[in-house]
């Protein structure tokens, strides 16, 4: 099996929602494509039928992998400790041009930055790691360094 996937709560009961729609109404939806592609005949020249079958496949690996991933999941809850910044929590920052920016520090695997989601292993989310509010990080970014100020954090 493959290392810890750490992850939120919130993060583990999305991946149990997309596992159950894809074991639910995605099968569902193959299996029809499928039925309905028998039915037309000859399967050895029938394209909708072997594409059918092939999406049945990458579906049921997406399914495999989904369940090894939610196996291996390790739930970390935010730090007991309030106002400090740790995996879990949302972060106002102020960065040195004067921009606020508000950012969930998440997994690699949930990191989506255009939706303010980080990954814990990014240059910024480390080092704002640790921090309370009112403290300040140097961050080195590929376009040059900056400073980044807490204005909060929320668990």
């Amino acid at each position: 099996m493959s290392e810890a996937n750490l992850i939120t709560a919130e993060g583990l009961e999305a991946l149990k929602a997309e596992l159950e729609q894809l074991e639910g109404a995605g099968r569902r939806e193959i299996a029809d494509r499928i039925k309905t592609a028998r039915e037309w005949g000859d399967l050895k020249e029938n394209s909708e039928y072997h594409d059918a079958k092939n999406d049945q496949a990458h579906l049921e690996t997406k399914i495999a992998k989904l369940r090894e991933r939610i196996s291996a999941s390790e739930i970390v809850e935010s730090a007991s400790e309030s106002g400090v910044v740790s995996f879990g929590s949302t972060v106002t920052v102020k960065d040195s041009a004067g921009a606020e920016r508000i950012w969930k520090i998440v997994s690699s695997r949930d990191a989506e930055p255009a939706q303010g989601k980080i990954s814990a292993e990014s240059p910024v989310a480390r080092a704002l790691l640790g921090l309370r509010t009112g403290d300040t990080a140097r961050v080195v970014l590929p376009r040059g360094e900056s400073e980044m100020t807490v204005l909060g954090v929320e668990a």
